[in-house]
């Protein structure tokens, strides 16, 4: 099992990963994907760099340890969907494969892991949707 360092933050994002994590998901984009603090290679592995930042388990759920590791790959994963990095009709339900076997992986009960993945499946698709006006990017002052 690969650990996660992360720490509890107080605005817009709850967590920052505090060393970078590499760890094979079997998820296999068309070639090389690298954004900001996220790379996913052709062979299935997934880079989350150092000072990354999600917003953990997301809907009404706890921030339970057997669940952030899952959490972190599913937040980084969507993100690239978003970008469009990722077709979202090919890679989300893969995504939330993954984010299941991560939980049972570090321990999470066999039920709540099913309702987690259900969870996902039916609510957040537009959570992976591509988002098609451009981000701007602010400078100050």
């Amino acid at each position: 099992m690969d650990r996660i360092c992360y720490q509890k933050k107080k605005k817009y994002t709850k967590y920052k990963l505090e060393e970078t994590i590499s760890i094979s998901i079997g998820l296999i984009p068309p070639g090389d994907v690298s954004r900001y603090k996220i790379s996913l290679s052709k062979d299935g592995n997934l880079t989350i760099r150092e000072r990354y930042t999600w917003d953990g388990p997301s809907g009404p759920t706890l921030d339970t340890k057997n669940f952030m590791r899952a959490s972190l790959v599913h937040d980084a994963l969507y993100q690239l969907m978003r970008l469009g990095d990722l077709d979202s009709d090919k890679f989300r339900k893969s995504a939330d494969q993954v984010m299941r076997i991560l939980c049972r992986q570090d321990g999470m009960n066999v039920f709540r892991a099913w309702y987690v993945y259900w969870a996902v499946r039916l609510f957040a698709k537009g959570a992976a949707k591509q988002h098609v006006e451009p981000i701007f990017v602010q400078y100050a002052p």
